[in-house]
């Protein structure tokens, strides 16, 4: 499946995957199957050691396409969300490092979205990063909950979770929404560099095997509860 909003480069053995809506890069049914397929490809090549993610010079993703969210039709939001979740858990789950390039804002299913990558390169800047969801009425779910209990700072879980709390750049990185932060036009670069010395310092065996180990527990909650949630829609 091809998107209009994606365009794949291949950087010696690292696969840059970027996203490019024009806007907010906000996730559809559409776009995250395809990034799901973009990955899954790049998994299946011998060739490709690392993939890195980016988004436009403004945004790396601004979360779920607020037509559906504000639909009112709880199927579409259901099928919507459940999607994003699969994505998300097929990004921590992947055989091969996967590296952010959060070239922007990365709000709510964007800031779960580097919650999923090994590693995440975000801009030293006054970007909006985090989870909004409580601030607009919407609750997080249970897939959405154990990643982030998963990966954030637990001095900040509480405040990010429950008080929708939004971080610059610096502060995503005490978070835990981001590993470092550079200038904003360096960001893509750095987080190839990075995902290029993953690839030529892992093996690439043993990394698949201990990402089963470490995270298996974690995916399997959340594909648990994934699947609850489309039962729970009808779908």
């Amino acid at each position: 499946m091809t998107h209009p909003s994606i365009t794949s480069e291949k950087i010696d053995n690292v696969l840059c995957i970027s996203v490019d809506d024009g806007k907010a890069n906000a996730f559809s049914i559409s776009l995250l199957e395809a990034l799901g397929e973009e990955l899954a490809k790049a998994e299946a090549d011998a060739d490709i050691r690392a993939v890195v993610l980016a988004g436009n010079t403004k945004v790396f993703v601004a979360g779920f396409d607020l037509d559906v969210i504000n639909s009112g039709d709880p199927v579409r939001v259901t099928e919507l969300v459940a999607a994003g979740g699969s994505f998300i858990r097929q990004v921590y789950g992947a055989s091969l490092p996967v590296v952010a390039a959060s070239t922007g804002h990365a709000v709510a299913a964007g800031a779960l979205l580097l919650l999923g990558c090994d590693y995440r390169v975000g801009v030293d800047g006054p970007v909006k990063i985090g989870l909004n969801e409580v601030a607009i009425a919407l609750t997080l779910p249970e897939w959405a909950l154990l990643i982030a209990k998963d990966r954030l700072s637990k001095r900040h879980l509480q405040v990010s979770v429950a008080n929708a709390k939004i971080f610059d750049g610096s502060g995503a990185v005490d978070a835990g929404f981001l590993d470092e932060v550079t200038q904003a036009d360096q960001v893509t670069a750095r987080a190839v560099e990075v995902a290029q010395g993953f690839a030529e310092q892992l093996d690439a065996k043993a990394y698949a095997s201990t990402v089963r180990a470490l995270r298996g527990d974690l995916l399997s909650q959340m594909e648990t509860a994934i699947v609850a949630d489309r039962a729970a829609a009808g779908l």
